[in-house]
């Protein structure tokens, strides 16, 4: 099975045995990952979805178990070492987080709202032990490895990452990003213009 530039960042992350794999979708993620001896529950909100990853499993001629459930419901999460969410966005899943009961790594990559994501997950119990940034298709994603734990961090840490922050390649392009959000704005007075020259700021002597 070859996935994505993405979606094999995200598999490359895994160093469980046993996986969740929340809002499959397809369902590649999961063949890969069972091609590679690890046992996955392909989940999705979604029947279609389900039925779509089931016909994936029968071409690639693999046995994956599936359910049809919102997030982490209806399931024994301590069967499992690994929640893989992936293609959300932050408040889709925190809501999923919101489960009583949670695998000791969380590998996710979310849409938008890294820094909401990064200080609530952290709140849950967990610390950040990679992050890795990929472009496919003109899209920039960024995936998150959660681990049971407590580590401190600063307000820099939560907006642009603990260890992506030391990427040059991210930071490039992270500056890029604030400065043309600061160049459409034009406005020196502006309060998100301040926040985000404030962030290059602070990049800059990091």
């Amino acid at each position: 099975m070859k996935l994505s530039k993405r979606l094999q960042t995200v598999a490359n992350l895994v160093d469980g045995k046993r996986v969740i794999d929340v809002g499959c979708d397809h369902g590649y993620l999961s063949i890969y990952l069972t091609q590679h001896k690890i046992k996955c529950l392909a989940t999705d909100i979604s029947s279609e979805c389900i039925l779509k990853a089931l016909d994936n499993f029968k071409t690639h001629n693999v046995e994956i178990n599936t359910i049809v459930t919102d997030g982490l419901k209806n399931i024994d999460v301590s069967n499992y070492d690994t929640t893989i969410i992936s293609g959300m966005g932050t408040h889709t899943i925190l809501k999923i987080l919101s489960n009583k009961e949670l695998t000791d790594t969380l590998i996710i990559s979310s849409n938008n709202n890294l820094k909401i994501l990064r200080q609530e997950v952290v709140k849950l119990g967990f610390y950040i032990d990679n992050e890795v940034y990929v472009k496919e298709n003109n899209q920039k994603y960024v995936v998150i490895k959660f681990k049971k734990g407590s580590q401190e961090y600063n307000d820099l840490d939560y907006i642009v990452g603990p260890i992506l922050k030391k990427n040059n390649k991210y930071i490039d392009d992270y500056v890029k990003d604030c400065q043309s959000i600061i160049d459409k704005i034009n406005d020196k007075n502006n309060d998100k213009v301040k926040y985000y020259l404030n962030i290059i700021e602070q990049l800059k002597s990091n």
